[in-house]
């Protein structure tokens, strides 16, 4: 093998893939050619109607898993992506969900006895259980299918539109630019690490990488300080100029009144 093939087979593994949110946001769709505001305020308004649903009844949930289902579909998004983004999040919901149908009082569907030892699990508890998780996983989907639809720059353009506070909108937007040089940063160290530790237990390792999230830390911060200089060296003022301009059109106003009809209509089924 030359060196080309060498510096080719380097390169390949030194090669960094980052799973950015916007992946899918230059897709050419119904959702990608809604008004960036129009999402935000529709995702809201679902969000807040799913939360506030009373889980008597499974027909409001059924309809909001339509509406999203729809929402997927018109998107052009591939549903294992949104599936796989949403078991990010789920987990946390059944963790602290979990021991519900073991304590809520209410009438007893199972039980179990082992000397002094007893559970319980009632029909209540598994209710509960049920509606946390179903609204924990809708709102999931809301935000990654109208999050993943928009490239990152026009949804920020989008908030400052609704007058969200200018030093949320510029936090978020650092925090999205450099967490990705920070993760390179990380690997690479990581690469150097198992480059130079064939051998070693758990404590080598433990010790190593204590080592490395120190050093990344320290990274961080000096790499922080010299982009803030160099902002300001440049003019930067505090304020992020866009040319993203938007505008309210016939298809924005009827993608709100099919959501509204759908909320009312969950509304109505939930009593």
């Amino acid at each position: 093998m030359d060196w080309r093939g060498f510096l080719g087979i380097f390169s390949k593994h030194d090669r960094m893939h980052h799973p950015y949110i916007d992946k899918y946001s230059r897709l050419d769709s119904f959702m990608h050619r809604i008004d960036p505001r129009v999402k935000i305020i529709s995702a809201a308004f679902i969000i807040v109607s799913v939360l506030f649903t009373k889980v008597s009844s499974p027909v409001p949930f059924i309809l909001y898993g339509i509406l999203l289902s729809a929402f997927i579909a018109l998107s052009k998004i591939p549903p294992l992506f949104i599936l796989k983004r949403s078991l990010v999040v789920v987990p946390f919901a059944i963790f602290v969900a979990f021991f519900i149908p073991f304590f809520k009082k209410g009438e007893v569907v199972w039980a179990f006895s082992l000397g002094w030892f007893h559970i319980a699990v009632t029909r209540e508890g598994v209710i509960t259980f049920s509606g946390i998780f179903a609204k924990s996983f809708l709102s999931t989907i809301c935000l990654i299918v109208f999050t993943a639809s928009t490239r990152f720059s026009v949804l920020l353009k989008a908030f400052e539109k609704l007058k969200v506070p200018n030093i949320f909108i510029m936090i978020v937007s650092f925090i999205y630019r450099y967490i990705f040089v920070i993760v390179d940063e990380l690997m690479h160290m990581k690469q150097a690490k198992e480059a130079r530790s064939i051998k070693g237990g758990k404590i080598f390792h433990g010790r190593a990488l204590a080592n490395m999230i120190g050093s990344l830390f320290v990274k961080s911060y000096e790499r922080a300080e010299s982009v803030y200089i160099a902002m300001c060296s440049r003019g930067f003022n505090g304020s992020i100029h866009a040319i993203h301009d938007f505008k309210l059109r016939f298809i924005d106003i009827f993608f709100s009144l099919i959501t509204l009809v759908f909320l009312l209509m969950a509304k109505t089924a939930a009593g």
